[in-house]
């Protein structure tokens, strides 16, 4: 998603957002649908090159005139020439891009059709990432996950590498699901094994959802974001790697019995996508058990450096999440990190379905964080007693109900305990 600082937005399925000024210019602009295009653009056959082309161009061009408009409608009062947009072109723009980054004679495709399902696997990640960290002091919160001027993540620390695994992770997912559902024309079940013994008593057969094709489509879209080749590159692609095996490593076996009568002489076995639930669960795990890599000062941008590093990645299971650095002090507000503190957060303290964690939240957002709880009684208005009328209408009451809640507030009291460090589990 591209937002204006203005206000408004302008989808482009990648799955990041990139904030904009408002002095943005042409050059800027440039960049910025040079990135968006070469994660769209693939090889394939010759036959279709000019026809793929022909349509990111149109896209490329209406992109572009829409940010210039946008651009010109925002400008500053002073009214700069550096910062006027009404002599952009945006189809030399277009001509530019295509030239730059598919130069002829070789031919290109966007694979346009796995877009949307990029973007909402990548959102589905994030949208996994709130869920699990609802009621921690660091929540996933949406401004942190904005990417920083220089193209990546402000931090590189645990959460970040979080961030990073379930959304590589929700792509991955999304694009097999579709899969399977049929959605692709060039991808179908994966029967590779079928007819293969599996086990004692089982056979592979049946459809197994097909996580190589997932697998191999998600790489080509999310690890094309990263184009550096320093330490913070290396973390983020481990990541992204450990999000894919975090997919894989949860799929579930689905078997169906065969024989005389009812019996289970023989099984045919599948394999099948788990709920997106549990990979985030499985990843929460990874999270508390994260690495942190410190490689040795010097270690830069050099031959020997990047070998170094490359080594040192190489050495660490895929399977684990890593960081470069200290997570922040979660419980104060840090507008510069995005990060809103713990004060004003809600907090959970009794309730049949609360898990140990859930339940001690209040203590972990609040009371260790020198926050005081305060307990606020509010009234809810809910449709209740809905009955069916024939025909064809559900007509419901209006019930109130009070509830009570409990947020962080300020408190004139030292926290309770010892500083707890993000990422471990108090």
């Amino acid at each position: 998603m591209l937002s204006e600082a203005g206000g408004g937005s302008l989808r482009n399925e990648a799955p990041f957002r990139i904030t904009a000024g408002a002095a943005l210019g042409k050059v800027d602009l440039e960049l910025l649908f040079a990135g968006f295009l070469q994660l769209l653009l693939k090889s394939f056959s010759k036959e279709q090159e000019d026809k793929a082309l022909g349509q990111l161009l149109q896209v490329s061009e209406s992109l572009l005139d829409f940010s210039a408009k946008k651009l010109a409608s925002g400008e500053s009062k002073e009214g700069s020439k550096e910062n006027k947009t009404e002599d952009y072109a945006p189809h030399e723009a277009g001509v530019r891009l295509s030239s730059r980054l598919c130069p002829p004679p070789q031919p290109c495709l966007a694979y346009l059709v796995y877009s949307s399902s990029v973007a909402a696997g990548a959102q589905s990640g994030i949208e996994e990432c709130k869920y699990q960290f609802a009621w921690d002091r660091w929540n996933c919160p949406e401004r942190a996950l904005q990417l920083s001027s220089h193209g990546g993540l402000r931090s590189a620390n645990r959460e970040t590498a979080f961030v990073h695994a379930i959304s590589s992770a929700g792509v991955m997912y999304t694009l097999t699901r579709n899969c399977s559902l049929g959605d692709f024309d060039n991808c179908g079940c994966d029967d590779s094994r079928n007819g293969q013994l599996g086990g004692q008593g089982w056979l592979w057969g049946g459809c197994s959802d097909n996580v190589g094709f997932g697998e191999a489509i998600s790489k080509q879209f999310v690890d094309a974001l990263e184009t550096g080749q320093d330490a913070r590159a290396a973390m983020n692609l481990h990541n992204n790697e450990a999000g894919r095996k975090a997919v894989k490593g949860t799929m579930k076996r689905t078997c169906k019995c065969h024989g005389v009568s009812g019996s289970c002489t023989t099984q045919t076995c599948w394999l099948q996508l788990p709920e997106f639930r549990e990979v985030g669960a499985h990843l929460k795990e990874k999270y508390h058990a994260a690495l942190k890599v410190d490689l040795l000062q010097g270690a830069g941008n050099s031959a020997a450096g990047r070998g170094a590093i490359a080594d040192t990645f190489r050495s660490i299971s895929t399977r684990e999440l890593v960081h470069l650095e200290d997570s922040p002090d979660y419980c104060l507000e840090n507008k510069t990190l995005g990060l809103q503190g713990t004060e004003g957060r809600e907090c959970l303290r009794r309730g049949r379905a609360l898990g140990r964690w859930e339940r001690r939240s209040c203590r972990r957002l609040c009371g260790d964080c020198g926050l005081a709880v305060e307990e606020r009684r509010t009234e809810t208005v809910s449709s209740c007693n809905c009955k069916f009328h024939w025909c064809c209408a559900v007509r419901c009451e209006q019930c109130r109900r009070r509830v009570t809640k409990y947020f962080c507030s300020r408190a004139e009291r030292p926290p309770r305990g010892a500083a707890h460090k993000p990422g471990k589990k108090p």
